[in-house]
């Protein structure tokens, strides 16, 4: 999802590439789960001799206590391209207690059976996060840097640091140059002047905040590391380095363990109120002040969480529905209109725009929204419009229920990681967990009322 497009001060995104994790043509991946009947010395031996009868081999492989056997275990497995797959999973289901594929990719013959994959745990992101459309000074001839050498070896130096970035390792620092932090202060200043009367309330209360802990100030370009563990501190959210545009899939997987994809360079310092991707300036002005409010993230997470395993054309809808709200949106407070879209916040020009007469409102409703068509080389004909980052983040989770999937997901945040549910078993359990949270909760509320 990053990439940028601006004009006259704009700043916008590129329609979306939504796609899977790439396998080779005609064989296929999958990743599975199964529990044997009864756990004994030799059970996993068995299991495994199945993936050699159909010639499949692993890629990975962990045993877990049982959320959906009592008292049982069950093994998670990624298995690579070629073999038999099919063969083995259907060898699973009969003589096993429980085998469910988890995701699948490439040329199944099956259209009813294919489950894109999408990451489990965080680590996950490692996967894909270099599978960028574009890599350090691969620039269009229309950039503005595309005759600047310096530039040029500048965006590649910024594009190795995230491509060689690994979940868990501190996030790279930036010792910007004196003309990168030049252009920062121009696009500071322009955009600061407009906050006060221009950005939602949430927008407004967390920028000081910024300011206060994160070295946001126009002399200095903040480093992800400090502005991360702040985020983290507030809802959860994280930053991670990205080396260029993402596709719409891999981009919403991230969101929904509350990750999001950063780019560290900087526009060019010939044109500083323009740029044709997203840069340090779009990102940390216009996306990160917002990850820190509750609601807004935990309605970018919503649209991470419905992306994962959804079909092609919904992820589509979902990545517009992200255009048209974390990228664009509109909201009305105390009766008028405020700007929460990053592609709004960081663009100077548009900022002014959207909330002027000339632009169509429409109110936000995702089965709309998603279908939507968009320019991205001007300003926006139409904005969505939200009554509160509640009313989105419901709109949203309704909407999800209408994505065609076999099974639920749910974020754990003590181990950062997707829970598959799809067993009658889990859900009980879930609901066991919930009903003694509402009890403590019950409890301490008589107690304070």
């Amino acid at each position: 999802m990053n990439g940028t497009t601006q004009v006259n001060g704009n700043s916008m995104r590129p329609i979306l590439h939504s796609g899977s994790f790439p396998t080779n043509k005609g064989k296929k991946s999958l990743t599975l789960i199964f529990s044997p009947e009864i756990e004994g010395v030799g059970t996993l031996a068995e299991a495994l001799r199945l993936f050699k009868e159909f010639n499949v081999n692993l890629l990975h492989i962990e045993s877990r206590s049982s959320v959906r056997i009592p008292n049982g275990y069950e093994f998670f497995v990624e298995c690579a391209p070629g073999g038999d797959v099919d063969g083995v999973v259907e060898m699973l289901k009969k003589t096993m207690a429980y085998c469910s594929v988890v995701s699948s990719t490439g040329d199944t013959g099956k259209s009813d059976d294919y489950i894109p994959w999408f990451p489990q745990r965080i680590r996950d992101l490692d996967k894909y996060a270099n599978q960028i459309l574009s890599y350090g000074s691969e620039l269009n001839a229309d950039h503005p840097g595309f005759t600047d050498p310096v530039y040029r070896a500048r965006r590649k130096y910024f594009a190795d640091i995230a491509f060689n970035y690994k979940h868990g390792q501190p996030l790279p620092r930036i010792d910007y140059t004196k003309e990168e932090t030049e252009t920062w202060s121009i696009v500071f200043k322009e955009l600061v002047s407009l906050y006060p009367t221009h950005a939602c309330n949430e927008y407004n209360h967390i920028f000081p905040l910024l300011v206060e802990n994160c070295g946001y100030r126009e002399d200095n370009i903040p480093q992800l590391e400090d502005i991360s563990n702040f985020l983290k501190d507030s809802t959860g959210f994280t930053l991670r380095p990205v080396a260029g545009l993402l596709s719409s899939r891999d981009f919403l997987a991230g969101l929904a363990f509350r990750v999001f994809h950063s780019t560290q360079y900087i526009r060019h310092h010939s044109r500083p109120l323009y740029t044709p991707e997203p840069d340090v300036c779009h990102e940390l002005l216009g996306h990160v002040p917002l990850f820190a409010d509750p609601e807004f993230a935990q309605f970018s997470q919503e649209i991470g969480l419905a992306s994962l395993g959804a079909p092609d054309e919904y992820v589509k809808k979902l990545a517009t529905c992200y255009w048209f709200t974390v990228e664009f949106g509109l909201c009305r407070q105390n009766g008028q209109l405020k700007a929460y879209g990053a592609g709004l916040l960081s663009s100077f020009g548009e900022l002014q725009y959207c909330l002027s007469d000339k632009p169509q409102l429409k109110p936000f409703d995702p089965e709309v929204t998603g279908c939507q068509e968009y320019p991205i080389t001007e300003y926006q004909p139409l904005y969505f419009v939200a009554e509160s980052f509640e009313s989105v983040k419901y709109k949203m989770i309704q909407f999800s229920k209408t994505i065609p999937k076999k099974f639920g997901v749910r974020y754990s945040p003590y181990t950062q990681s997707v829970q598959i549910l799809d067993s009658k078993l889990q859900i009980q359990e879930l609901v066991k967990n919930i009903n003694t949270e509402l009890q403590i909760l019950c409890y301490t509320l008589n107690k304070i009322v």
